[in-house]
């Protein structure tokens, strides 16, 4: 193996071509990560629900992109729909201003989901993460209602940045924001408190008592399956039609 030096003295292994190396991205990139620390190979190809390393190891790749490739990786059909718009030299990126593809999408939207179901809502675009949804559905609610206080449920995950990590109930998140997060009240998930206990009852008393000193929330944000609090699928019965 060869081992050279680079300009901020720190040496990097040029020479080392074994299979799944990851001493580039150690040596690069910042110890802000996550996944890839339980996952120390590198995968180069992906095809469905399958990863392939290296190696040509196979991996059943449950995470799908935190939900974004409910597809699977590469799909056929959304992949030549997808080449075939870059070949027309479509806009790929166009911040908020009007484009025939959005459009499109908007009014194919509007006749296949909303009309059908005599849903008059308007349409927001967020940025592409799970925490930005979160973030526009936090602000929507809190000046539609003029009110300030989200509820969230313990073991609940719903983002890293400032204002949806406020709801994320994991303090190993909410410890790295530098400040102590602000705005939500948290409430206990069904079976937190043991199978016999119902919490909707126990946050409907809260909500509905004047002394529990609890003020009218803006909104309740719930993960109904909770991953990042080990993955707790509650059945859709009574008390999640409750809530």
């Amino acid at each position: 193996m060869n081992e050279i030096s680079t300009e901020d003295g720190n040496s990097c292994d040029e020479g080392d071509k074994t299979p799944n190396n990851i001493s580039a991205t150690n040596r690069l990139e910042s110890n802000v990560r996550s996944y890839c620390r339980n996952f120390p190979v590198v995968f180069t190809k992906a095809r469905g629900s399958t990863l392939e390393d290296e190696e040509g190891r196979e991996y059943i790749d449950f995470l799908a992109g935190a939900g974004a490739l409910n597809y699977g990786h590469n799909d056929p059909v959304l992949k030549e729909k997808l080449l075939e718009y870059i070949e027309r030299d479509q806009i790929v990126h166009g911040l908020d201003m009007v484009t025939g593809a959005k459009q499109a999408f908007m009014k194919e939207f509007e006749s296949m989901i909303l009309k059908p179901r005599k849903m008059r809502y308007k349409m927001q675009f967020t940025g592409p993460t799970g925490t930005n949804a979160v973030e526009a559905a936090m602000k929507i609610a809190r000046n539609y209602t003029g009110r300030q206080t989200i509820v969230s449920f313990t073991n609940g995950f719903h983002g890293v940045t400032l204002g949806s990590v406020a709801a994320t109930g994991n303090n190993h998140f909410r410890d790295g924001c530098g400040i102590q997060p602000q705005g939500t009240v948290f409430m206990p998930y069904d079976g937190y408190m043991g199978e016999g206990v119902d919490t909707t009852e126990y946050l409907d008393k809260m909500l509905t008592d004047g002394s529990s000193g609890l003020d009218h929330p803006a909104a309740v944000i719930v993960e109904t399956i909770q991953g990042e609090g080990e993955v707790d699928r509650r059945e859709m019965d009574g008390r999640s039609k409750a809530l």
